[in-house]
């Protein structure tokens, strides 16, 4: 899926290569837990497995992220946030994350690992 000159699927209202695909390609890293959560949203969108793994913690990483290439993903919310700014090394996201079919709410727990932010686990 070409999504370069579209908007973000993470709903900031940016364009994907200036918000998500940033952090996706290399270029920036996430400076907050909600920056990654969203950025890890747009990497199920546009099925970037590399990123997803690339960002879950080592600790919990799996071998697979679990991808499905014909799930379509409609939507965003984040609903709140605990810590995870950018002097802190965890915080907590809740979202729902919709989905043709459904809707994924979770709490999330980011952590930092090696000074960058990633996925620890579902609370």
């Amino acid at each position: 899926m070409c999504v370069n000159n579209k908007l973000c699927p993470c709903g900031t209202g940016q364009s994907y290569v200036d918000c998500c695909g940033a952090l996706h390609s290399g270029a920036r890293t996430a400076a907050t837990a909600e920056q990654l959560m969203r950025s890890r949203y747009s990497a199920f969108a546009v099925s970037d497995e590399d990123y997803l793994l690339r960002t879950w913690a080592s600790k919990h990483r799996p071998a697979s992220a679990g991808i499905d290439a014909g799930d379509r993903w409609l939507k965003l919310e984040v609903l709140a946030t605990e810590n995870g700014g950018l002097l802190q090394n965890e915080g907590v996201v809740e979202f729902r994350a919709h989905y043709v079919g459904g809707v994924v709410h979770e709490r999330s727990r980011f952590i930092r690992e090696n000074g960058q932010w990633v996925y620890a686990e579902a609370l």
